[in-house]
């Protein structure tokens, strides 16, 4: 199918929901660790990984094998039937991060949350819960009720049992002075209703609220504070997990042991999985009888289990933060080379964010939606998140190599080097003649 067949296809059948990106958006049909290529033969470099899906690669040999053998050999069972895989899958995930021995294995990080949530309230016998503005948790009933996203909460009726609380960063704020003004918010919930509330929601970083990382010692403050109220606190690792940010966990590398984490994504590298683990303590409130349909299934399982094997064989996240380092101090480079267009760098490891015109952020996004087309016409794909999306988002495969991350910026440099010199030419009183001089002839 030709690109305006497939977008009369999704406007014909589609929710009215469902966007894309690109005036010109290509149609994928293929990919192979960090390219894919489209239905004309283009091949592009993907700095987006589905949002931080296919951190081990697009279609990885060594990962695919594994999983199409097991889709020949068992395809699906549910936890009622024992099968190997999903046990081999929980000891491994135990022996990686032993601070959590208990999982419940789901289908995405929406209903990772939702459990975990739910999880919350049985373990306190308590309804609320705390959750930071500009976050987002899922698409579920509970996840969309602490999501702090204005674009995604879309349910009309969201639980009232939530409490928001400033996330600890805001633009032109001094970093220490943003933090404080979080956690005395955080201190002033707790006393007002602490006995009402059964868990803190927190992303590490907050992905789609633009790449904002929670400041140093800031989670391991709030986590001391829940615990003087009996308050949980969750770990949303959905983006962050996996080796993305430098670390298996995000909240880990940032100093604070939640008391659950959820996660998904990486975890699957493409095939849906999810899951959250908790501490004995914790997990053994979840003690009346429960299922997931497709949790934990001998597909997912068995995919899961190649991809913690590659990324033990690899070091990705030794990887991540080497070479997202190496992304973030080209992306400083040209924020100081571009003062007027790029406002501010942030992130860790490969989940990194540059934020547009953060000064005026409507004509930040429309620039980030530009500098997308460009750049997906000179082969990469960047990916855009943010309160007013104006923040380009790179996330890519893991499995990037440093050559990729030097071409990405060459090109990035010459798209906005080329907005730079039209502002440039507006700018000059001798541009608007010579365009009138133009129309003339």
């Amino acid at each position: 199918m030709k690109p305006d067949e497939v977008i009369a296809a999704r406007k014909a059948h589609f929710f009215p929901c469902t966007q894309h990106f690109y005036r010109n958006p290509p149609v994928l049909v293929s990919g192979l660790m960090q390219r894919v290529t489209d239905g004309e033969g283009k091949r592009y470099t993907d700095f987006f990984a589905g949002v931080s899906v296919v951190a081990s690669g697009h279609c990885n040999p060594a990962i695919a094998e594994e999983t199409a053998r097991q889709v020949r050999t068992l395809q699906h069972t549910t936890t009622v039937y024992l099968t190997e895989p999903s046990a081999r899958l929980a000891r491994r995930m135990a022996e990686l991060l032993p601070a959590y021995p208990r999982v419940f294995f789901c289908n995405s990080g929406s209903e990772a949350n939702e459990g975990a949530l739910v999880l919350a309230r049985r373990h306190t016998k308590r309804r609320g819960f705390i959750s930071l503005t500009e976050s987002l948790h899922g698409r579920t009933s509970l996840t969309i009720s602490v999501t702090g996203l204005s674009m995604w909460r879309t349910d009309p009726f969201p639980d009232s049992h939530v409490y928001f609380i400033p996330r600890p960063y805001e633009y032109g704020m001094d970093p220490a002075e943003a933090a404080e003004r979080s956690l005395n918010a955080l201190e002033d919930v707790l006393r007002e209703a602490g006995d009402n509330i059964a868990a803190m929601i927190v992303e590490p970083i907050q992905g789609n609220g633009g790449m904002i990382v929670m400041p140093d010692g800031y989670l391991a403050r709030a986590k001391r504070l829940l615990e003087q109220y009996g308050v949980l606190m969750i770990a949303d690792e959905i983006q962050t997990g996996f080796g993305r940010t430098g670390r298996l966990l995000a909240s880990e590398q940032l100093g604070v042991q939640a008391d659950i984490v959820t996660m998904a994504k990486a975890l699957g590298g493409g095939i849906p999985i999810g899951a959250f683990a908790a501490t004995e303590e914790v997990a053994a409130s979840l003690n009346s009888p429960s299922a997931s349909t497709f949790g934990g299934n001998p597909v997912s399982a068995v995919t899961a289990l190649a991809v913690l094997d590659y990324i033990e064989a690899k070091n990705l996240p030794e990887r991540a933060a080497r070479l997202g380092s190496a992304l973030k101090l080209g992306l400083e480079r040209l924020r100081a080379f571009y003062p007027r267009i790029l406002s501010e760098v942030r992130g860790l490891g490969l989940m990194l964010g540059a934020e547009l015109h953060a000064d005026d952020p409507a004509l930040g996004a429309a620039v980030v939606d530009r500098v997308l087309e460009e750049m997906k016409d000179r082969g990469f794909l960047i990916g855009k998140n943010g309160v007013s999306r104006n923040v380009l988002a790179f996330q890519p495969p893991l499995v990037i190599e440093a050559s990729d991350i030097e071409s990405m910026l060459e090109a990035l440099d010459a798209v906005l080097g080329g907005i730079e010199q039209e502002r440039i030419q507006a700018e000059s009183p001798s541009g608007p003649r010579r365009a009138d001089e133009g129309e003339r002839q």
